[in-house]
């Protein structure tokens, strides 16, 4: 860090200089749940430049929340994944994104990555729940990730896997409207937005593990 905006001991204000520039914390996002290469993260961040893109990640590798490393042979092509320190950050994501999303103004049916429909799953699912143990495979565009279901968590890693209970392949927005607005999963594949594989029964009844907060009132003018 070469600079400072506030010149102030509070944690909050620090991890505002590590993190608080613009696109920074949505770059930390997309590396959450894997490794990822440049055209692979500015791809899914619409509207970032590659030379504001480059400075994000300079910028949080100096700070040490990322680093970057090349795949082995056949591969060989240089991804960026975040340190374990980086790692640490998700709550904050989580708590942020539970806080944000009772505003009145925010709308879920925007444009979302498929690493951020993946963090919303981690979020927004019911802590109080019936014990389901599962694993279910989201596939979309250009990414796949693989997650497992317990009465303590829902892990999830970037990959593929050759079997699962519950498959999804779908655009994220799909997603959410599966998980949040309830949409059937009949609907969408009869729409051709959902191809599916698995028990319908038990999809049902993980779709309902995920709800989104209520709203707060409209502040009142006067």
């Amino acid at each position: 860090m070469t600079k400072r905006w506030y010149d102030d001991a509070c944690g909050t204000a620090w991890a505002l200089e590590l993190v608080g520039e613009r696109w920074a914390l949505l770059v930390v996002r997309e590396l959450m749940y894997g490794p990822r290469r440049f055209g692979e993260i500015k791809a899914n961040l619409t509207g970032i430049s590659a030379n504001v893109l480059t400075q994000r990640l300079e910028g949080l590798e100096r700070a040490g929340i990322l680093m970057r490393r090349r795949l082995p042979p056949p591969a060989s092509v240089q991804v960026y994944e975040l340190t374990p320190w980086g790692l640490e950050s998700e709550p904050i994501f989580q708590e942020l994104g539970r806080w944000a999303t009772r505003s009145p103004g925010h709308d879920p049916m925007l444009p979302l990555s498929p690493a951020s429909a993946m963090m919303s799953l981690r979020t927004m699912i019911a802590r109080d729940r019936e014990n389901l143990a599962l694993t279910i495979a989201f596939r979309f565009t250009g990414d796949a990730f693989v997650a497992r279901l317990s009465r303590e968590e829902l892990v999830i890693r970037r990959g593929e896997i050759d079997e699962a209970d519950l498959m999804f392949a779908c655009d994220p927005t799909t997603l959410v409207r599966l998980m949040y607005g309830k949409w059937p999963i009949e609907e969408a594949e009869v729409a051709g937005s959902l191809r599916f594989d698995g028990d319908r029964a038990l999809a049902a009844r993980f779709v309902a593990l995920f709800a989104l907060p209520a709203k707060v009132a409209p502040a009142l003018n006067g």
